[in-house]
């Protein structure tokens, strides 16, 4: 039988993606976004998704849901949000802020699971931030855990991903039980100056995008995320991998049913004509100066890519990067690519959702390396299931929040841009002038 993983905060499904490619089986995953809950349904059919926060969730609620009785849990994973500021006079811990850190901290224990594995930004690492992540290690201690210490921060580009993506990842297990180890790097970044003998070189971003067909080739997409084509290039490695077209393209995860012949999580946007010529004026590598979109260099690898903000904070639109080839920023499909994720698995249609859902997600290479390092801790040898999965029903990738709320029976969050925030869209002329005058000042 195949060990036993738990997501907490799932999002979409990085982690549960990587873990599962890892040889583990995830039986539930936890998440409050219907939205995400509903893509993780589609690409995790045999998950049970549970949409709801995990405030007040016992454990027996978990166990119940995921039909699993009482078996015990190999791993329990996810990236509780947390500030890691102290207020005056507490400890970062009693900031009610970071009582989603703690609620990770009961579920774990309370699910007895063996081994753990916490995910946050690099900059809990750093400054002040260190304080609550010393306070989080002794909450794990309290609990009956051991840490891997000194903690780490990985980069997604260590591990044969196209994208630097540094994650703080905090590992244990249960006292008594061997801690896990980090995995060591797997590839040099394809724009390092300092390779590491011995390691082969990385994805870059050509190798990564360079078989996708344009979207913009493509009417359809106006008005849909998905077209039929055959229209593919020759793909690298890395493109032939998760086009599953290699033999190892499936890890030690389930086959899907799906459709190759198709371009999917690709809707096309709208650019002004002004917009394009900025964008085919900025040399790959740089910054637009008025967008402040990052350009990929075909050689080089991307920059973090973002998730912008939720419903309750403004609803802002994630920052896609400038194609390296085509004067436009690239589609959700192009952002999976860069963040490790196959063309089976997709993201909800709009490109606001499917960028924030990228944007949240740890890359799937990256959780993959984690998962295999918590497989050699619990000495478990990965096997490959003979299973194949059909995905979920379509619709559930075009459900827009209330539609996805009511499919769950849950309320509806706040998702409404902020209309309030003072934020003003500005008008193409008024970008051009901008344009015009940063020319002049730069030269």
């Amino acid at each position: 039988m195949r060990p036993i993983g738990i997501d907490l905060f799932a999002g979409a499904g990085g982690l549960s993606l990587g873990f599962e490619q890892a040889g583990f089986d995830v039986v539930a995953a936890v998440e409050v976004d219907p939205v995400h809950c509903a893509v993780h349904k589609f690409n995790f059919p045999e998950t049970a998704v549970i949409p709801r926060s995990v405030v007040g969730l016992s454990a027996a609620e978990i166990r119940l849901a995921a039909g699993i009785g009482d078996r015990s849990i190999d791993c329990v994973f996810g990236g509780p949000p947390c500030q890691g500021f102290s207020l005056i006079g507490q400890r970062a811990l009693e900031d009610p802020r970071n009582s989603l850190v703690l609620e990770f901290v009961r579920l774990v224990a309370e699910l007895d699971a063996k081994t753990f594995v916490f995910e946050n930004v690099k900059g809990l690492t750093v400054g002040k931030h260190r304080a609550f992540l010393a306070e989080l290690v002794q909450a794990f201690e309290k609990a009956g855990y051991s840490i891997r210490l000194p903690w780490s921060v990985l980069d997604a580009a260590s591990y044969g991903t196209p994208q630097h993506r540094q994650r703080l990842i905090l590992m244990g297990a249960k006292q008594g039980r061997k801690i896990p180890d980090y995995p060591i790097p797997t590839t040099d970044a394809a724009d390092t100056r300092k390779p590491i003998p011995g390691l082969p070189r990385g994805p870059s971003c050509a190798e990564a995008l360079g078989d996708l067909p344009n979207a913009d080739r493509f009417a359809g997409l106006i008005e849909s995320d998905s077209v039929r084509t055959s229209a593919f290039n020759q793909p690298s490695a890395y493109a032939a991998e998760l086009r599953c077209l290699t033999n190892d393209a499936w890890h030690y995860g389930y086959v899907r049913e799906w459709q190759p012949g198709f371009l999917t999580s690709s809707a096309r946007t709208a650019h002004s004509d002004i917009s394009r010529r900025r964008f085919a004026e900025t040399k790959p590598g740089a910054v637009e100066p008025i967008s402040r979109f990052f350009k990929l260099a075909p050689e080089g690898l991307s920059n973090t890519l973002r998730a912008g903000t939720d419903g309750a904070r403004g609803a802002f639109t994630s920052p896609r990067p400038i194609h390296f080839l085509y004067p436009r920023c690239i589609t959700v499909r192009e952002m999976a690519r860069l963040h490790g994720f196959p063309d089976w698995f997709r993201l909800q249609a709009t490109k606001w959702h499917g960028a924030r859902q990228i944007g949240n997600a740890v890359p799937a290479p990256l959780a993959r390396a984690i998962g295999r390092a918590i497989m050699t801790a619990l000495g478990v040898k990965p096997s490959r299931p003979k299973k194949v999965l059909a995905l979920g029903d379509p619709s559930l990738l075009y459900m827009e929040m209330s539609e996805a709320a009511e499919h769950f029976g849950v309320a509806r969050p706040s998702s409404r841009r902020d209309r309030k925030s003072g934020a003003k869209k500005r008008k193409q002329h008024e970008i051009e002038a901008a344009r015009i005058h940063l020319r002049l000042v730069h030269g």
